[in-house]
């Protein structure tokens, strides 16, 4: 081959294979938001069928009551594709290429919303979703060329599920010392954070079953991504009932990904050969996407803060 060809692919992280990832998690992001304007107006309706629980969670009636509404129903098959697609993309790419895109999901829901509701959106919100849409794709195209899959050693196995353990834990006594203060913001923090470690777990169980060390540990992460992915789903319906789709979309699409990056680069070392200056590529880049979604937020209008 010749030396400078070797050289250019050496720069080039990702193999074409895994550039597969990225329409994946594209497609994955569309059935994100819509599932989550299908299970919202769900939610919505038994809520106002029933004892408001603003604050308080819902009960396990409502959560039953949910199971006979056709939109929630429909929502969740549509969440359970786009859980299909991500799981996907991470088996193709590293997680901090793949996750950020979920972002995509945020800017449909705010489109979806706006139709539905016959409500034109304003210069602000474009303008969030203009900069939502061009931080995330900085950031994944920067990510995509200096990102890569490194074997998961079972230190860091333990690294992840001691973190996630502390998290539950603090999260578990906030919800019982001030559930009667919580609202939307809160539920969606707490979603955005544990979803951000289902997403990490899941592409931890992915690398462990390609490398065939299905042992004892990776049946530990397994226990864990289910009973984390329940917990956030809880979180998520929580959510629904005391806030718009904008606003947990908006928080899932911050939070989500800003967890499982930062245990991308710090506990799996997926950015360790990243040059210099992508390192502050990344920074700009994941602060633009940031500072679009909370504008997007605040400014969109079917958006109550």
């Amino acid at each position: 081959m010749d030396p400078d060809l070797s050289e250019l692919t050496e720069q080039i992280a990702l193999d074409p294979q895994q550039f597969i990832g990225i329409p994946l998690a594209i497609a994955g992001a569309v059935f994100l938001s819509l599932g989550a304007q299908f299970q919202h107006r769900g939610v919505v309706k038994v809520e106002s069928r029933t004892t408001d629980s603003l604050g308080k969670g819902l009960s396990v009636k409502q959560l039953a009551l949910l199971l006979a509404r056709p939109s929630w129903v429909l929502g969740t098959l549509m969440l359970g594709l786009a859980v299909v697609f991500q799981l996907s993309s991470l088996y193709f790419a590293p997680l901090i290429v793949v996750q950020p895109l979920g972002a995509i999901a945020l800017v449909i829901t705010s489109i979806v919303n706006s139709k539905v509701n016959h409500v034109k959106l304003n210069r602000k919100a474009i303008t969030a979703i203009a900069l939502c849409v061009g931080g995330v794709f900085l950031f994944v195209g920067v990510a995509a060329f200096t990102a890569v899959d490194k074997p998961v050693t079972e230190q860091q196995l333990i690294t992840i599920l001691v973190i996630l353990a502390v998290v539950l834990v603090l999260a578990g006594l906030a919800f019982v010392f001030f559930r009667h203060r919580v609202r939307a913001i809160f539920y969606v923090i707490m979603a955005g954070v544990v979803y951000g470690f289902v997403a990490t777990l899941a592409k931890v169980v992915l690398g462990r079953i390609q490398q065939g060390d299905f042992e004892w540990i990776t049946l530990i992460c397994v226990v864990a991504l289910l009973a984390a992915t329940g917990l956030g789903a809880y979180f998520v319906q929580n959510a629904y009932a005391s806030g718009p789709p904008d606003l947990v979309i908006a928080g899932l699409t911050v939070v989500d990904p800003m967890v499982a990056v930062a245990i991308g680069i710090i506990v799996l070392g997926e950015a360790s050969q990243a040059p210099i200056w992508a390192i502050p590529v990344f920074i700009v880049a994941g602060a633009i996407a940031v500072f679009g979604v909370f504008m997007l937020a605040r400014n969109h209008p079917q958006t109550r803060l």
